[in-house]
């Protein structure tokens, strides 16, 4: 349980697709003028990524990984099918972008309309095929971690796009300075949002590593140095002490 809530909370704000890893960036500056339209975008991309992770999980670890297809036979466990990984991917990226394109245009004409030409181009949106890529390249164990990884990562970017589209409507009506008003101010806005999804890392580092940790031999036979230089020292001050009390007791004898 642990391991599903840490991959949960860093997917979302420390390994932010958009803030971390600057992926999906084409929609999340062109669909976030309004916060109805960043909604929907949002809600088909945490569809998508949701479905489309562990799918491509289960290809990955059945068919395309070296020795994957085992299961066919003892002959089938040389064959090595990795080669098709970005193909298999993105076929079944672009499925499931078809089916929320005819689910969105039948149930939601208006928001069809509004995303336009940006809703079938989420098949070849970055941050789509990244979320399968870094399952594959993070070795996640298990279907249920790669189900999580694809919704926590959906709803990573759906925050940032509707953070920013939220912030864009309000500055509209603010006196941006000429120079910076449009993509100038979005920019400078997702640096800092960046900055405030990144300060999010030290909830999963704690302050109980070094005390676990193994002290360093060096570290332990430089102490054992110190502690006897010390002890040597103390013992050469001591001796000193009594030195000057018998020579001060046979001057006070003559």
């Amino acid at each position: 349980m642990l391991e599903h809530l840490e991959l949960f909370f860093k997917s979302i704000f420390i390994d932010n697709m958009v803030f971390a890893v600057f992926l999906g960036m084409c929609s999340y500056l062109a669909v976030s003028k309004k916060v109805t339209t960043a909604v929907g975008l949002g809600a088909a991309v945490i569809f998508v990524l949701g479905v489309t992770v562990p799918l491509n999980w289960l290809l990955d670890q059945y068919i395309l990984q070296e020795g994957a297809l085992v299961w066919l036979g003892p002959e089938y466990a040389d064959y090595d099918l990795s080669f098709l990984s970005f193909i298999m991917f993105i076929a079944t990226i672009a499925t499931m972008v078809q089916l929320v394109e005819i689910v969105v245009e039948k149930f939601s004409p208006a928001l069809y309309n509004s995303l336009g030409i940006f809703l079938p181009l989420i098949a070849v949106n970055c941050a789509i095929l990244g979320g399968s890529l870094f399952m594959q390249a993070r070795e996640i164990p298990s279907l249920a971690l790669a189900f999580n990884y694809g919704i926590s990562s959906g709803i990573g970017w759906f925050l940032a796009i509707l953070a920013i589209a939220a912030i864009r409507e309000k500055i509209r009506y603010s006196n941006v300075p000429a120079p910076l008003r449009g993509l100038g101010i979005t920019f400078i806005i997702t640096g800092l949002m960046g900055i405030g999804f990144q300060s999010f890392g030290g909830m999963l580092t704690g302050g109980d590593e070094g005390a676990d940790s193994p002290v360093p031999e060096t570290a332990v036979r430089d102490t054992e140095v110190e502690e006897s230089e010390v002890s040597t020292s103390e013992a050469d001050s001591k001796k000193k002490k009594e030195e000057v009390v018998i020579s001060y007791n046979d001057a006070l004898n003559k």
